[in-house]
């Protein structure tokens, strides 16, 4: 079910690699701009119409109400209420450790500089809804702003059938302490969040996976406001030795193509073996899984195969794909960790299925996709911090230094830059 891929044919993996990335069209951003346009004119008025419009909800409130949201987690699991705390810990006691201290450094004639770290004022989660929902990208949005310092943190999520929001949402905010939540979604979300209206005060940053409308918005109020990322398609990528059970790799494969079509499922292995029996089992597994369609179709299109001489070869490959999700099934991970330059997220032996990760393990799940993880990182305590710079010096420092800062100044033409620092050396009465 994988398409085969030369190792040695170059320009086939380049054009693999450089037509991985989802373009937003010309039709959707134009539709996003006339919702974000309806927004910032209407206000809360279109966000009651385009609920109307676009989910069939006739909402009476925006906001969820404490009692709404005790009523709606009154229907979870039990279970999935206990998997839900254990992860919290984890994912908290992870992120813990990404946390950054502020430094001052100290000189000579009392000239002291240094870097204070802050945390954003205000952070946004968006959250899907309908069909789909994920409370554990809450946890995964949440935690961190939290850890990081944020004092407001609002989730919007569209409103179900019944004009509620998802137990388990509702559940995994109370869970993550968000205390502002509100029944909206779409681009019309991400509007008001970027530009507020009477209900919905603006937001500083924007984060959370969403369709394509929310994508286009985000892309489309970015300066406005920060966003985490434009994701696009779910990606995994299986390094395998012989080793590797066909039976684990194939499962790895599917969780990931079960998300959508456009899916990217890749496996690169030493072993030609393996990757025959992997095929095989791709075709047994699939054919019971309920998004049997959707994992076929994605298998279909995005399916890979690459058969390497060695480990170090397999990740050299990986390393020019840069995948979002990088499982090491092979028999010492750790040795060839180091070798790893461009994943979002890497797990580690035959054990660690990158669902462990998702949900439970501790790091986070929102990952850069399409090649990104070449530049950029996971979602984490750093995406909700700010760090700003501090300078002093003394009379006597400028006194010393300062011909030299106006000489800089001088050979790149900026003399009111030069003469900041002349009147002062110039003062008599300084």
């Amino acid at each position: 079910m994988l398409k085969a891929l030369n190792k040695n044919d170059s320009q086939t993996l380049m054009k693999y690699v450089s037509e991985r990335s989802q373009e937003i069209s010309a039709d959707i951003l134009m539709a996003a701009t006339r919702i974000i346009d309806q927004v910032r004119n209407d206000k809360d008025a279109a966000l009651f119409e385009l609920t109307r419009q676009f989910d069939g909800i006739d909402l009476k409130n925006l906001q969820v109400s404490e009692q709404e949201l005790d009523e709606a987690i009154r229907q979870c699991d039990p279970a999935f209420m206990e998997a839900m705390r254990r992860a919290k810990e984890n994912i908290e006691f992870y992120h813990q450790a990404q946390k950054q201290n502020a430094f001052l450094l100290q000189k000579e004639m009392n000239i002291y500089l240094g870097q204070r770290v802050i945390p954003l004022d205000s952070v946004g989660i968006y959250v899907p809804g309908g069909r789909a929902q994920y409370p554990s990208s809450v946890l995964m949005n949440a935690i961190p702003a939290h850890v990081a310092g944020v004092k407001r943190i609002v989730m919007v999520t569209p409103p179900g059938p019944n004009g509620t929001i998802h137990p388990n949402i509702a559940y995994a905010a109370k869970l993550a302490g968000i205390q502002e939540i509100y029944k909206v979604g779409g681009a019309q979300a991400i509007a008001a969040l970027a530009y507020g209206t009477p209900t919905i005060r603006p937001v500083d940053k924007i984060v959370g996976p969403g369709n394509i409308f929310v994508a286009a918005a985000k892309k489309l109020v970015f300066g406005k406001v920060d966003i985490d990322m434009i994701a696009g398609p779910s990606e995994i990528l299986v390094v395998a030795d012989q080793g590797a059970n066909p039976k684990y790799v194939a499962a790895d494969l599917l969780s990931q193509a079960e998300h959508d079509p456009m899916a990217c499922s890749i496996l690169i292995s030493t072993d030609a073996k393996l990757v025959d029996l992997v095929n095989a089992e791709l075709k047994a597994q699939s054919a019971v899984l309920p998004k049997r369609e959707i994992v076929e179709k994605s298998l279909a299109d995005h399916g890979h195969s690459i058969v390497c001489d060695t480990i170090e070869e397999a990740i050299e490959i990986s390393n020019m794909i840069a995948p979002e999700h990088l499982e090491l099934m092979i028999a010492d991970p750790m040795s060839a960790l180091g070798l790893v330059k461009h994943a979002g997220s890497v797990f580690l032996g035959y054990y660690t299925c990158e669902s462990v990760g998702d949900y439970f393990g501790g790091t986070n799940h929102v990952l850069p996709t399409s090649g990104t993880a070449r530049f950029s990182s996971a979602l984490g305590v750093d995406s909700f911090i700010k760090k700003s710079s501090y300078l002093h010096y003394s009379k006597e420092a400028l006194q010393t230094y300062g011909e030299m800062i106006v000489k800089m100044a001088q050979e790149e033409k900026l003399d009111a830059h030069a003469n900041a620092i002349l009147v002062r050396l110039n003062d008599e009465c300084a």
